[in-house]
């Protein structure tokens, strides 16, 4: 598994997440700091990442497109860095069924 940061979580995850998620990357790593939904929509499908994101636009282009890519949907208000480390590490193994099943192209976390 590994994820591709959209811009509005911390691209420390990363490095954070690495013993779980190795291979992920954040979108300001690819040159896409700057880029529209949609254009970082086709570089995670190009590139078989999963979004994870807090951006609800996401949700709106997985319901339209299905995936690729998965889109992970971190629901959560204002929150630390550290409570996404918590959230994505409390959810590893329902993520992992995420991942690998064929029918669904979306995961709410909260």
């Amino acid at each position: 598994m590994k994820f591709l940061f959209d811009h509005n979580l911390s691209p420390n995850l990363v490095k954070i997440l690495s013993d779980l998620y190795p291979s992920s990357v954040s979108v300001r790593e690819c040159g896409l700091k700057k880029s529209d939904d949609t254009s970082i929509w086709n570089f995670a499908k190009r590139k078989k990442y999963i979004i994870v994101s807090k951006d609800s636009d996401f949700h709106q282009l997985s319901f339209l497109y299905g995936a690729p890519p998965k889109f992970i949907w971190i629901r959560k208000g204002n929150c630390s860095t550290n409570e996404i480390e918590i959230i994505l590490r409390k959810n590893y193994i329902a993520i992992k069924h995420f991942s690998k099943n064929k029918k669904t192209s979306l995961l709410v976390l909260e």
